[in-house]
Order: C-alpha cells, then structure tokens, then sequence
C-alpha cells in the first residue's frame, strides 16, 4: 500500500513539474517575439495605399521586431495589377518600407491575365490562398480585406 501512495505522489509531481516547465517556457516565448510577421490579403488594388500605410505605422510602432509584410492580390480585379500608373506608385513605397507585394498565380490564370504583364518586382504565388494559411502557420498576422 505504501509503494502504491509513494508511487502516485511522485507521479503527481514529476507531472506538475512538467506542466509548470511547459507553461513558463510557452509565457516566455509568446511574451517576447523575435519578430512580427504580418500578412495581408485584398482582392482590390486600390485597397495597396491603405494598407501601405498601415504597414509604415506597424513598422515606426514595432521597430526592430517589424518583420515580414507580405500582401496578396486575388480575385477579377488582379487584371488591375498591370496598370503600370496604378502600380509604380504602389510599388516604390512597399519598396521604401520592406513590403513584399505578391499575385496570386491562380487569379491570374482563372481571369486570363498575362503574367508576363505583371510588374517584375511582384512575385507570383501559385495559390494565394494557400500562401495565406501557409504563413499563418508560420505565426504571421493575418487580415484579408
């Protein structure tokens, strides 16, 4: 009887032990991120100059844990992208500030946009969607518009 009690009380703390060095461990690393990764989906190209400048804002608040930007064009109006004047402006400040401007490959193909049209300082993702929740899982903040 008593190798069982001693069994169970030991069992008792070696779990509260761990349950304690997990908990501290998971505060610590949510408490003090490396970086803050933010991810922006918008089917609207007009939707870039306020997101730009949400991503300034972001980037003078968090300094040197501003981390990644990324914002992905979906949708019928992804044909919008190859407006050279709607984009170089577009393109200069998400340059200026860090922030990856990416199209999404299936749009372009589903609303028959020439990908060879797109500026070249937009990367093409296959899926944007995709590319969304991949990112997601990384730990980026996500915001679709």
């Amino acid at each position: 009887m008593k190798t069982i009690l001693s069994t169970l009380i030991l069992s008792f703390v070696l779990m509260s032990a761990n349950a304690q060095k997990s908990a501290s461990s998971m505060a610590t690393k949510n408490e003090n991120p490396a970086a803050y990764n933010y991810v922006v989906m918008t089917k609207k190209v007009d939707q870039l100059y306020p997101i730009l400048l949400a991503a300034a804002h972001l980037a003078k608040e968090d300094k040197k844990q501003f981390g990644q930007f990324e914002v992905i064009i979906c949708g019928k109006d992804i044909g919008e992208m190859t407006d050279e004047q709607k984009m170089e402006k577009h393109l200069k400040e998400a340059e200026m500030l860090g922030v990856n401007i990416l199209a999404c490959g299936f749009s372009l193909k589903k609303f028959d946009v020439n990908p060879e049209k797109i500026p070249g300082n937009v990367k093409i993702v296959e899926n944007g969607i995709l590319h969304n929740m991949e990112l997601q899982k990384k730990g980026y903040l996500s915001l679709e518009l």
